[in-house]
């Protein structure tokens, strides 16, 4: 330990507004008059006038309050959760909810066309593209589309 490496802890808190012998007396160091000088006055993104930093800056982008949990599912996905879970001849979302292979918030199941599926089953999905169901149909399989 030496001395220039001592903490000073014994500082005293100035009290603001305690007379004029405190230093900090009379206006408590805020100056005279203006909104600054009274209290309860917060100008928090003011910049003097200039057109303020949050309004420069452009604005990207949306988040819909109405937006549906959609999983996405291509064949060539569907065709990887055949062969690795043993799964019959149908597939629908409480399916893929029981094998935890999709999240519980998902509410509809989008499938499409992009691999190939060779076995033939029965699916179950809210939205299908039109290459998806030429697929799954030339596969010997079925196609159904929920309304919800």
């Amino acid at each position: 330990m030496s001395l220039n490496k001592l903490i000073k802890n014994n500082k005293k808190k100035i009290r603001v507004g305690r007379g004029i012998g405190s230093g900090k007396g009379k206006t408590s160091a805020r100056g005279h008059k203006g909104q600054k000088s009274r209290s309860g006055v917060a100008i928090k993104s003011f910049e003097g006038g200039q057109m303020p930093l949050y309004r420069r800056l452009p604005k990207r982008g949306f988040k819909s309050f109405n937006k549906k949990n959609t999983a996405i599912l291509n064949l060539s996905k569907i065709q990887k959760i055949l062969e690795k879970n043993n799964i019959s001849n149908n597939l629908d979302l409480t399916i893929l909810k029981e094998k935890n292979l999709i999240g519980k918030k998902i509410s509809k199941l989008k499938i499409l066309g992009t691999g190939e599926i060779k076995k033939n089953l029965e699916i179950s999905a809210h939205f299908v593209s039109k290459q998806a169901l030429v697929k799954i149909e030339k596969a010997g399989g079925k196609l159904n589309i929920l309304k919800k």
